[in-house]
């Protein structure tokens, strides 16, 4: 088919809503060319934080463009995987255009193009996030106020009861049962924006005693408001894995038994493909390798067992096993989305103790932390290698490999530091490394 824009060929996109359901023109262009076009080796790249098809279609072209040249011989097939995310504007993307990662001053209030990819992501809530916005502007000093800020948050990421994408937030399961309603929808919203607020003045001046600084809570709250939204789309993207592209991997084994699949993901597109291992068809082993840069999901999710409590697992325990060959995790300490604000808000997932004053990356990372921070967790024989020696050697033909990418993966502004600077040729010759493509 046509590249629509991109640096390889043949490059087919598969567009899924909110449910899992996948465009089913995409779906069935793919399965009827993939044979045609001689396919041996099909990559399959699913973005993270995102507002648009452009977006995405930008990244894949320029995390591709290399590839031809470091596999000449390969036949190799490419795969954009389109589904709907958001990405904050005050997170920009490095050696991105403006017009794709528009990078505005860090503040309280809700920007423009912040606006519109809410409105986007979450129809049909246009009021909620005009009232939103008003209050980010306004900043009432009434903590009333503050907490209507919280109650209109709540609204804006809720889902329908009984919905799908319920089943899909949890990281970890205790006995069997998916974690409870976060404290970051139900807790004392005054409480919480106070601890954003602490955690981003220490982001902001690194070293400094933020335990004694009074922050205002409404610095705070544009980071309750990320948070929130970033766990919708934890919930989708556990959707739109294991019910959307999990089943399309099944059909394409099935149609094309030959073709070797290779899953990438960027942030929460890292527990996408991860969850579309658990919802691959009993029997299918064409999934070759699995590469995560910067997963942004619990670096337990794939362990047995935790071990701050032995009843509990991870929500994706022993999946990494459904993979013919290698699960590749990369992970950076220069990734501060991950570092600093996942494992807060994270923790706010479980309980509402008070970490002000602490240190959230030691106190906090061993039990809240994210795959893209600090690598796969908990998981017997994981291999750990550094990016150079991951390049220079044959990687392990099974099992988890953490790779530390902090050699490539190291800019960025707070809050989401290096978490997006995943466009560099090492990481695509990482994915050609896991996959065994010649």
């Amino acid at each position: 088919m046509a590249d629509q824009g991109t640096s390889v060929s043949p490059y087919w996109e598969l567009t899924f809503d909110a449910d899992g359901d996948p465009d089913g023109r995409e779906r069935d262009r793919l399965l009827d060319e993939v044979t045609d076009r001689g396919v041996r080796d099909l990559i399959v790249f699913a973005h993270g934080w995102n507002n648009d098809r452009s977006g995405a279609t930008a990244l894949y072209r320029r995390f591709f463009a290399p590839v031809p040249t470091l596999a000449p011989t390969a036949r190799i097939g490419y795969v954009g995987v389109i589904w709907p995310s958001m990405r904050f504007s005050d997170e920009p993307i490095p050696d991105f255009p403006r017009s794709v990662a528009t990078a505005v001053a860090a503040g309280p209030a809700l920007d423009q193009d912040t606006r519109h990819a809410l409105l986007e992501t979450f129809p049909g809530r246009a009021t909620v996030v005009d009232r939103i916005a008003r209050l980010l502007d306004q900043r009432p000093p009434e903590e009333a106020e503050l907490e209507e800020f919280g109650r209109l948050v709540r609204q804006l990421v809720e889902v329908v009861p009984g919905g799908p994408q319920l089943l899909f937030a949890a990281d970890t399961l205790a006995e069997g049962v998916p974690q409870s309603e976060p404290v970051l929808f139900t807790g004392d919203t005054v409480a919480l924006c106070d601890e954003f607020a602490h955690a981003l003045a220490g982001l902001e001046s690194p070293g400094e005693a933020a335990e004694f600084a009074l922050p205002n809570p409404w610095n705070g709250a544009r980071e309750l408001l990320r948070q929130a939204t970033y766990y919708a789309m934890k919930r989708r993207a556990g959707t739109v894995g294991e019910r959307g592209l999990g089943r399309v991997v099944g059909q394409l084994a099935e149609r094309a038994p030959g073709v070797r699949v290779h899953l990438v993901g960027h942030s929460f597109g890292g527990r996408l493909v991860s969850f579309a291992l658990r919802g691959l068809p009993e029997g299918v082993h064409t999934v070759k390798s699995v590469t995560l840069l910067q997963g942004a999901f619990s670096h337990y999710a794939f362990a047995s067992r935790l071990p701050h409590d032995p009843r509990a697992g991870g929500v994706l325990q022993g999946q990494h096993n459904r993979v013919d060959g290698p699960l590749v995790c990369c992970y950076s300490h220069f990734d501060q989305a991950l570092g600093t604000m996942y494992p807060l808000a994270s923790r706010m997932a479980d309980d509402d103790a008070s970490v002000l004053g602490l240190d959230v990356g030691s106190m906090l990372g061993a039990k809240w932390g994210a795959m893209g921070h600090d690598g796969v967790q908990a998981v017997p024989g994981t291999h750990a290698l550094t990016l150079a020696a991951a390049l220079n050697g044959p990687l392990p033909a099974s099992g988890c490999v953490n790779i530390d990418a902090a050699a490539v993966v190291r800019r960025g502004a707070p809050p989401a530091g290096a978490h997006s600077d995943i466009v560099h040729t090492e990481l695509a010759r990482l994915v050609l490394a896991a996959g065994r493509v010649a």
